[in-house]
C-alpha cells in the first residue's frame, strides 16, 4: 500500500522507474559489394538517425554476416525494422529475439565491432537449435554454409 506521504512502500525516495524498451535481435547476410567501408558508413548514418529517435545498440560484422542488438521504445524499433527488412545492402534477414520489457539499456551508445567467424558462428548455431519458423531455418542454414563455404576475407562476396 502507501506511507504516509503516498509513496509506495518500498520505493526508494531517488529510485526512477525503469523506461519500456523495445528489442530487436537479428541476423543477416551482407549484400555483393558491401565491405568495411559501407558498413562504416552504415554506421555513422545510424548514429545520427538512432540519437533522434532514442535508439541504442551494438552492431557487429564479420564474414559477410551482420549481427545487430537494438533497443529503443517501440514505435521507433517497428519503423526500423521495417526500413532493415526493405534495405539492400543485406538480405537473409532473420530474427532472433524482439520483446518489450521495463529495464535499463544494455547498449547505451551505438558500437560497431569486428569479430571472428567463430564468434557469429556460435550465435548463428545457438540460434539454429531454437529457431521455429521454417523461413528462419532456411536462413540461418544458408548463413552458416556461407560462413563455411571459403576463406574468411572473401564471404559475404557471392
Amino acid at each position: 500500500m502507501f506511507d504516509e506521504y503516498g509513496i509506495p512502500r518500498g520505493a526508494e525516495l531517488n529510485e526512477v522507474p525503469l523506461p519500456a524498451l523495445y528489442h530487436f535481435v537479428y541476423c543477416s547476410r551482407a549484400a555483393d559489394g558491401v565491405d568495411d567501408a559501407e558498413v562504416g558508413r552504415i554506421v555513422k548514418a545510424a548514429q545520427l538517425h538512432n540519437l533522434a529517435h532514442g535508439i541504442t545498440g551494438v552492431l557487429v560484422f564479420g564474414s559477410g554476416v551482420f549481427f545487430q542488438w537494438i533497443e529503443g521504445p517501440a514505435a521507433q524499433i517497428h519503423k526500423l525494422i521495417a526500413r532493415l527488412h526493405g534495405d539492400s545492402r543485406h538480405y537473409d534477414v532473420v530474427s532472433l529475439s524482439q520483446s518489450e520489457e521495463e529495464r535499463e539499456r544494455l547498449y547505451p551508445d551505438w558500437e560497431m565491432e569486428k569479430v571472428e567467424a567463430e564468434d557469429i558462428r556460435m550465435v548463428l548455431t545457438d540460434a539454429l537449435e531454437s529457431a521455429e519458423y521454417k523461413s528462419n531455418i532456411a536462413a540461418l542454414k544458408r548463413i552458416l554454409k556461407q560462413l563455411d563455404s571459403g576463406p574468411l576475407d572473401s564471404l559475404g562476396r557471392s
